[in-house]
């Protein structure tokens, strides 16, 4: 599997399970109708999981633009690639959003409000403000692409040897963003993903959905812009206190 396709299949999966699980709380008359938000964080967070350890091996699974974006700010990530993971990244996205769609056409149809079928693609804030929710998505990202840029592997001191933890090793990055949704993800959703907000709003643009309202592209930009300012406040202040 080459890093292209590693990225295309890592962020499938992500957005696969991450907005299937939004389509199970929100849509009308799926098991999981009304489940609430501790049900979205863990699946996103497991989500996350999925993507990192089919893709972590091949390609670092960013699965994010705003990860790419800020690993080749801290110079932990050639720049030369960075096109070519965003391009994978959005595909990914783009396709994990219409399996998403096309599984559950029938609960799209029986579920009336448009900003709930909306919600199961992309975010939208709770409360619009842009400053605030901008700040969210800044402060969201910042603490990921922080946390990512301090990674370290397991070693022992004697002759520091690694000690590898296989798929396990995906558990710190889900926990975080389990972490980023549980406690700064209520006000707007918390893409913390260009490609995961931008992929699926494209989709919901693009398939037959009765009644889906509006694809709020006023918003749209903040997502995009916050991750990316996130991430690269995250190189910077990482790069200065190394």
């Amino acid at each position: 599997m080459t890093p292209f396709i590693a990225e295309i299949v890592g962020t499938f999966l992500l957005i696969l399970l991450g907005c299937g699980v939004n389509a199970n709380v929100s849509l009308n008359k799926t098991y999981g109708s009304g489940s609430g938000w501790i049900v979205i964080t863990t699946g996103w967070a497991l989500a996350v999981y999925t993507g990192v350890v089919v893709a972590g091996p091949y390609s670092g699974a960013h699965m994010n633009p705003a990860v790419t974006i800020g690993l080749a700010w801290a110079g932990e990530f050639s720049i030369y690639d960075v096109p070519t993971y965003i391009i994978a990244q959005f595909i990914g996205a783009m396709l994990g959003a219409f399996f998403v769609w096309l599984m559950n056409k029938d609960h799209f149809n029986i579920t009336k409000d448009g900003d709930t079928k909306r919600g199961v693609f992309c975010n939208a804030p709770a409360i619009p403000n842009l400053f605030t929710n901008m700040l969210t998505e800044v402060l969201g990202t910042f603490v990921l692409v922080f946390a990512v840029l301090y990674f370290t592997d397991a070693t022992i001191s004697e002759n520091n040897t690694i000690i590898g933890l296989g798929s396990l090793g995906a558990l710190p990055v889900a926990f975080i963003v389990w972490g980023i949704g549980l406690s700064l993800g209520g006000t707007t959703g918390y893409a913390i993903n260009p490609a995961r907000d931008l992929g699926p709003r494209i989709i919901h643009a693009l398939v037959p959905i009765k009644n889906k309202g509006s694809n709020g592209w006023g918003y749209s930009w903040v997502p995009v812009v916050g991750p990316i300012a996130g991430s690269i406040l995250a190189a910077i202040v990482a790069g200065f206190l190394q």
